[in-house]
């Protein structure tokens, strides 16, 4: 029972029938005439001067909510008996209340009165106090003689919920329609728009949400739960809805999903993640809070509206999700895929049980595992792509292979995405270890630990892969310095793509690393066996000495001499076609090509030069001074034909 507004005994001499003085009583005004004609008669002998009757004061509200709160209070169930007790007739109050709110009704629809103000309170405790009166009455069986006062109650509180209703629609709509006042406005003035990142429910003002509170809370009271929630349900799903789309989110059914080209999806991907995360970081927070605040006096039911608008918007989203991971399965869908993954992780920790129901909760961890198992799978079939990329030709000038940028671009950008492939591989695991104890009841190892991410052997096993696959296809150069030089341009183009990405660093480890340095430096000195040993050995004077007679033999030494022009001219020739784009391993292999050849060819010329004829002889055989070598050294591994110009001495 609500704290009466004034205690009882402050109304004697009221206008009730319940036992204090009124002047319609019939004995009171029999007693009243009686004293009225003896009083004219001293009058006319007294010749005094006669004066009217003061009138009755109108009864304040206060008054009448007083007096019907002593008749709610009169009228209790009788424990014992388990009946009403109730007079025969229902005192003047009651007709008098339900006249009263009638009027302030009609003050309000004619505009004499705006809801909001300070006489919303009175008007609200009058509205408390005939639905009180409804619920009493309507516990009256129905051959009650109160059944008049029953129905006069009835049709003032329907009115007065008729009119609450409809306040309340509009209040709920207010705020939204000053927000589009607002942007019309700003589009006048040729003011930016708000970044669509930070698009937001309408917010309301406490004042708003004061009065839409209040009017909630009597209706409910009165018994119109549910046209109150079915208002405020049909007016926050608008709200949320065109919110969405101001996002560029709008529903897309499965079979349409499903006929969409990629690039045109990767559009609608991307206003979908947009969407989520606003609903995750800010949009369900907010209307949480605005649904606990305007039905702050019924928790429960607040959780029931909030939950009834979450589920169907979730719904939604989550279908999407899954439509999505049904589309034909590609290699360049993965980002998107582990895009998609991270946005319903995101969501589900945003879901807490006080606020949604387990089952939502649950159907959005399943379409977050379902995304990850199809990420693992995509990524997997990344070593499909490699085994069966099984081409016979060479590529020209041993240069990268078109397999190694793409896996190595292709893990790059993955593993910028590492804590979510980690997860979604160890989550992976776990369902193959449930499902196969499940299955046979044997039992797997333990799910690898941080230390031992299933994620980091999938890496290192598709790395495995591709040296496999490099090492078959170096094979199909004839020459083998070719081949290392092909092997040592995709051997340095995954170790700068490393270096380049701190994930992948992190993942491989630093022992990894330090291998495949150790392994290009084996291919260097390979190259430089096979190409330059043969030419070295020209250098040598090992047999230039005549035999017994320690004298040079000039047709040796003109021999090495031309033997030497001719290798140089012919290694010119074909590696300076040769392409090495790493300008480091470039200048490496230059310079280490000159530590050899420029102190061995200066040493062989300084000693034998002497021995051939100046003029036309030592012009034909010796060809190039040491700087000549070092220039013609530094054209190598251009990927540019050079021609040999003549060196004279």
């Amino acid at each position: 029972m609500e704290k009466n507004d004034h205690h009882p005994s402050e109304m004697s001499g009221s206008f009730s029938k319940n036992g204090n003085k009124n002047d319609d009583d019939p004995e009171t005004l029999e007693a009243k005439s009686a004293g009225c004609q003896q009083q004219h008669a001293e009058n006319e002998q007294a010749e005094t001067v006669e004066v009217s009757p003061p009138s009755d004061p109108e009864p304040s509200l206060e008054q009448i909510l007083n007096e019907v709160d002593r008749f709610l209070e009169t009228t209790t169930i009788n424990a014992g008996e388990d009946k009403l007790k109730l007079p025969d007739q229902a005192p003047d109050c009651v007709e008098l209340l339900s006249n009263m709110v009638e009027n302030m009704v009609n003050a309000y629809n004619a505009g004499k009165t705006n809801f909001g103000g300070d006489q919303d309170d009175s008007f609200l405790k009058a509205v408390n106090r005939i639905s009180k009166l409804s619920k009493r009455f309507n516990e009256l069986p129905s051959s009650s003689t109160l059944s008049s006062s029953l129905n006069r109650t009835s049709a003032a509180l329907h009115r007065v919920m008729s009119f609450l209703e409809d306040k309340f629609r509009i209040l709920l709509h207010e705020e939204s329609k000053a927000i589009n006042n607002q942007e019309h406005d700003r589009c006048l003035l040729h003011e930016p728009e708000p970044d669509k990142d930070e698009e937001e429910l309408a917010e309301f003002s406490p004042e708003t949400i004061s009065d839409i509170n209040k009017i909630a809370s009597a209706m409910i009271f009165a018994g119109y739960e549910n046209e109150c929630s079915m208002v405020y349900s049909i007016a926050r799903r608008t709200a949320f809805k065109a919110v969405l789309n101001k996002l560029g989110y709008e529903y897309i059914s499965i079979d349409d999903v499903q006929r969409m080209q990629w690039e045109s999806l990767e559009g609608e991907i991307a206003s979908w993640i947009n969407a989520v995360k606003q609903c995750s970081k800010k949009l369900f927070s907010d209307e949480r809070k605005l649904c606990d605040s305007i039905f702050s006096d019924y928790p429960p039911l607040s959780r029931i509206l909030f939950g009834d608008l979450a589920h169907p918007v979730v719904i939604q989203l989550l279908d999407f999700a899954q439509a999505v991971v049904l589309t034909k399965r590609s290699a360049e869908k993965l980002f998107k895929f582990l895009d998609i993954n991270e946005t319903l992780r995101d969501l589900v920790l945003a879901m807490d049980s006080d606020s949604y129901a387990e089952e939502l909760i649950s159907e959005a961890s399943e379409a977050k595992t379902l995304l990850g198992s199809a990420v693992v799978s995509i990524f997997c079939d990344l070593e499909n792509s490699i085994k069966s990329d099984q081409g016979r030709t060479p590529v020209p000038s041993g240069a990268v292979h078109p397999l190694t940028r793409y896996v190595m671009n292709y893990l790059k950008y993955a593993c910028e995405y590492k804590d979510t492939l980690e997860q979604v591989f160890r989550q992976h695991l776990k369902i193959e270890k449930d499902e196969k104890e499940t299955c046979d009841g044997g039992e797997l190892d333990d799910v690898p630990t941080s230390e031992t991410s299933p994620f980091s052997l999938e890496l290192m096993k598709v790395m495995d892969l591709l040296d496999a696959n490099l090492d078959m296809k170096s094979s199909l150069y004839r020459d083998h310095a070719l081949r290392y030089i092909f092997l040592m341009n995709n051997g340095r183009y995954i170790l700068q793509k490393m270096k380049g990405s701190t994930e992948i660093h992190e993942l491989m480890g630093d022992t990894w690393r330090r291998k495949r340095s150790s392994l290009l430096r084996q291919y260097h000195k390979n190259y430089r066996r096979e190409t330059w040993s043969k030419v070295l050995q020209c250098l040598s004077d090992e047999g230039l000495q005549v035999s017994g007679q320690g004298k040079v033999s000039k047709p040796v030494l003109k021999e090495r001499f031309k033997n030497f022009n001719t290798l140089f001219e012919d290694i010119h020739k074909m590696q300076s076609t040769w392409v090495v784009s790493d300008e480091q391993l470039q200048s490496e292999l230059r310079v280490s090509i000159s530590a050899v050849m420029i102190p061995a060819y200066r040493s062989f010329l300084g000693r034998f030069k002497q021995y051939l004829d100046p003029g036309r002889q030592s012009e034909k055989y010796i060809k190039y001074q040491p700087e000549d070598i070092e220039t013609l050294i530094e054209e190598l591994f251009d990927g540019n034909p050079t021609s040999m110009a003549r060196r004279r001495t």
